[in-house]
């Protein structure tokens, strides 16, 4: 059973070491997929990500944490979901799914943007199938290109 709450690697050192491990999993996938290492949450440092603004949700099931989302609200009301991440163990069993429906009931918002590498079909599957719609893609490094989406409620 998928057990979705709040986590928080700000102020709890064991929690960040998990979302930490979590995301360079994720990542390296990702990495994978779109043929570059150059996704800046691969280089995160612990340090980093503890100082970083985000809240979390994280989700757990019998193994431990399994996924996560990072998410921000922008001046303007807008929530901006900085990171969604599945340990690749656990890839299609509907967990990104699950994350995005429990932002929805924490954080619900008129408009929601979302990035992801545009070679990383996965993700955006997941994200068109929410509703969410290809705005732009943006060069952001040498041969590094994520596609924005955004959905308006």
């Amino acid at each position: 059973m998928l057990r979705i709450e709040p986590l928080d690697p700000r102020h709890n050192a064991v929690i960040a070491a998990a979302v930490l491990e979590l995301q360079r999993a994720a990542y390296t996938v990702e990495a994978e997929l779109i043929g570059s290492v150059g996704i800046p949450a691969l280089q995160e440092t612990l340090t980093e990500l503890r100082a970083a603004p985000q809240r979390w949700l994280g989700a757990h099931d019998a193994d431990g944490l399994v996924g996560a989302v990072a998410y921000e609200r922008l001046a303007d009301g807008t929530l901006d979901i900085c990171k969604l991440l599945v340990v690749p163990s656990a890839f299609r069993r509907g967990i990104g799914t699950a994350l995005l429906d429990a932002l929805d009931a924490v954080e619900p918002a008129e408009r929601i943007i979302v990035s992801t590498g545009t070679a990383n079909t996965p993700a955006r599957r997941l994200y068109e199938g929410r509703g969410f719609v290809r705005m732009r893609d943006v060069e952001v490094a040498p041969a590094l290109w994520i596609t924005q989406f955004e959905r308006c409620c």
